[in-house]
């Protein structure tokens, strides 16, 4: 038998700004409230449970909430080191943000999947101790019905 649990929207949501490339052009600085739609399957416990819903929405987008999401790895954005601030320049726009503003990410972009793929790698690091979790998946809500998906398989660990 298969067990997962979800826990969705209105108990994990974030809002935050970034900018996103998409083959060589960039996006406008805009922001999103986003949503998360986590599920967790695995084998139930000896109390039977996969996992408490309070374990998942402890680990949500608090991290992100009103910030700018700035991707580390990103070969379009020019991101200099100011010491207290990160200055961005791309597409002849320069921006300068507060680094407590920011949100530094190791991502090459900001996209609704690598988002998601960065949650559910933080959430398989808080619940690394579980045995009995196979795998996670995270989708990432821009707006509503608009979502990018993530799903990392445990079962090899």
């Amino acid at each position: 038998m298969k067990y997962k649990i979800s826990v969705e929207r209105n108990t994990l949501r974030f809002a935050a700004a970034h900018i996103t490339t998409c083959q060589g052009q960039a996006e406008p600085l805009h922001g999103h409230n986003y949503a998360l739609l986590v599920e967790v399957e695995g084998a139930l416990t000896e109390d039977a449970w996969v996992l408490d819903f309070g374990d998942v929405k402890r680990i949500g987008g608090q991290q992100l909430d009103h910030r700018f999401l700035l991707p580390r790895d990103n070969p379009a954005l020019d991101v200099s080191d100011l010491d207290d601030a990160w200055q961005i320049a791309v597409a002849g726009r320069r921006y300068l943000i507060p680094k407590s503003d920011a949100c530094l990410l190791p991502l090459d972009n900001p996209t609704a999947e690598r988002l998601a793929e960065w949650f559910c790698h933080r959430l398989a690091e808080a619940l690394a101790d579980r045995g009995n979790i196979t795998s996670i998946t995270v989708g990432v809500e821009e707006a509503p019905d608009q979502a990018g998906w993530c799903t990392l398989s445990l079962s090899d660990r």
